[in-house]
């Protein structure tokens, strides 16, 4: 029972998450330090959102949908926050997606761990447990180097 919450609560922040990256991949589609990055950092976190439904379809836990919507919801809500422009794009917010997606993988990777401390049986839907922890430190360094630009671009 309780873990089906645990799981649910992290699917609703997958959800944040690949709707987060989405939308920071759009917004800096024509950048070229910034696009490539977040169109592929968007692919893997949408990927890594399939590997937990996949888990927890294996374990048989029923998706909350409402916990999924309530997440959609809130990052959409959460596109209202001022970022120094009336309208628009700013490096502001780049900025800020940016350490929102560093707080996501993180919290993807403690899920992971989790996970793996429990030995939860994955089963065959899904990459293991260990490859899913590198993937995600490996995001969180890329995520960083890439943080570390924007900071030098909106606030230098």
């Amino acid at each position: 029972m309780l873990l089906a919450i645990y799981l649910n609560d992290h699917l609703a922040g997958a959800t944040v998450g690949h709707e987060l990256a989405r939308r920071a991949a759009h917004s800096n589609r024509a950048h070229p330090d910034y696009g490539p990055f977040l169109s592929g950092l968007a692919q893997e976190i949408g990927e890594d959102r399939r590997a937990l439904l996949a888990v927890m379809s294996t374990l048989g836990v029923k998706v909350d949908r409402l916990k999924v919507l309530a997440g959609w919801g809130g990052e959409k809500i959460g596109r209202l926050k001022l970022n120094g422009r009336l309208r628009g794009y700013s490096p502001l917010s780049r900025l800020v997606e940016l350490e929102g997606l560093a707080l996501g993988v993180q919290g993807k990777l403690s899920l992971w761990r989790t996970l793996d401390r429990l030995n939860v049986d994955v089963g065959d839907a899904t990459p293991d447990l260990g490859e899913l922890q590198r993937r995600a430190e490996d995001q969180l360094e890329r995520i960083e180097a890439c943080r570390q630009r924007a900071v030098d671009d909106a606030l230098a």
